[in-house]
């Protein structure tokens, strides 16, 4: 996994609950911390330090890499606002994933293993989306996806249908978008 992503989480812990955290969770996870943006590490390290937010913490590991997934947007509009800017709402960025944005990471972080993405427009509006990846990180994604529409300043829905870590061999998810909320 790409350093970015564990800078990340230092970020959104160190912004929501003191460096003091960071440090702790670190600790409890076993890890020296010392994540470049640029470098490749295992995967193991993230779960290592999910496991230790979600001990912690008291919550289920699922809704810590989703917490994260949602804190972490504001850091990655900041640092890659071009992602954001052609955009004007959250189903338009998320269509975009496959098409802009992890080409764009793959040129940026050589080397960076990201999830594959299925989308399809359902005739009630929705958005159905599959993941896959080894990773197992669709908690994360769909962080991604509400941070996404905190962003856009809209709501919406995330259903689970199908999870790989319910034995599915891929996750399913159906995405409603609402309108924008009232400024």
């Amino acid at each position: 996994m790409k350093g970015i992503v564990f800078n990340l989480l230092e970020e959104v812990v160190i912004r929501h609950q003191g460096e003091d955290a960071w440090d702790a969770l670190l600790e409890g996870a076993g890890l020296d911390g010392a994540y470049t943006s640029l470098g490749s590490y295992p995967d193991e390290h993230m779960y290592r330090l999910v496991g230790a937010a979600s001990e912690a913490l008291g919550m289920p590991p699922f809704d810590v890499l989703r917490w994260f997934g949602r804190e972490a947007m504001p850091s990655l509009a900041l640092r890659y606002p071009a992602y954001f800017s052609t955009h004007d709402s959250t189903r338009s960025f998320v269509l975009s994933v496959n098409s802009i944005i992890h080409p764009e990471v793959r040129k940026i972080y050589p080397g960076a293993d990201v999830p594959t993405f299925g989308f399809r427009d359902e005739p009630d509006g929705s958005l159905h989306m599959t993941y896959r990846s080894p990773r197992r990180l669709c908690a994360l994604a769909q962080g991604f996806i509400e941070g996404a529409a905190i962003h856009f300043n809209e709501t919406l829905d995330f259903e689970h249908l199908d999870c790989m870590h319910r034995g599915d061999p891929e996750c399913r998810c159906r995405i409603t978008f609402h309108d924008k909320r009232p400024s």
